[in-house]
């Protein structure tokens, strides 16, 4: 039987997390939008409204298992789609390919600077005694993990993350071919990093770092 603090954990956790999942996705779309393919936008796509991005499995049963587990939070949306070939002339493919992939972990950076304003803001300027108080303080503190989470994982140079994405640009093109196969062995690469804990060792110092600085930068502009 589940206990009153996960469950209660679960809802603090479960907006944040498919928020910034889905916003993670949608910019991805809007930047291939921005630099010409229109794929995403036909496929309706390009919306914060989750039920088109929802993932039954990387957006709700893994990021529930890993809050009752007690591990690192994260999951994954349905990947909204583009089509390098619908670029802009004026685009290089391998340039633009790189642009949609920063678009995700950027926003989820965006997303956890915003959160960091307004969490140091609401601490120094807005003390309230109250429940409803308390559950935004929560759910923005959540926000800033989350995303600053999302952000460095998807930075992994492993396919089929964005990381990988990023790392075939500067890949020789003659490499590129090589790198591109493992894509098909990525998500059990991935699986077996998780559960060795290799990932959560790679990933958790930058997070508590980046974690620390997002709060600072606010406290130090807001006196």
């Amino acid at each position: 039987m589940i206990s009153s603090n996960i469950l209660i954990k679960i809802l603090v956790f479960a907006v944040p997390v498919v928020f910034s999942i889905v916003v993670h996705e949608v910019s991805h779309g809007w930047m291939a939008y921005k630099l010409g393919d229109d794929t995403a936008k036909k496929m309706g796509r390009l919306t914060l409204n989750p039920i088109p991005h929802i993932d039954p499995l990387g957006t709700i049963i893994l990021p529930l298992l890993m809050i009752i587990a007690g591990g690192p939070i994260f999951g994954w949306a349905k990947p909204v789609p583009f089509n390098p070939n619908n670029f802009n002339r004026t685009v290089d493919f391998r340039n633009g390919v790189m642009w949609v992939a920063l678009a995700g972990p950027g926003s989820n950076l965006i997303l956890a600077f915003i959160s960091s304003f307004i969490y140091v803001f609401m601490h120094k300027f807005i003390a309230i005694a109250s429940v409803t108080y308390t559950l935004i303080f929560l759910l923005l503190d959540v926000l800033i993990y989350i995303n600053i989470l999302l952000a460095c994982f998807n930075l992994i140079p492993i396919p089929p993350l964005d990381g990988s994405k990023v790392l075939i640009r500067f890949l020789p093109e003659n490499y590129t071919h090589y790198f591109l196969k493992l894509e098909r062995y990525g998500m059990m690469i991935l699986i077996i990093l998780l559960a060795t804990g290799v990932i959560s060792d790679i990933i958790i110092r930058p997070i508590d770092y980046l974690y620390n600085l997002f709060l600072l930068i606010p406290q130090s502009l807001l006196g």
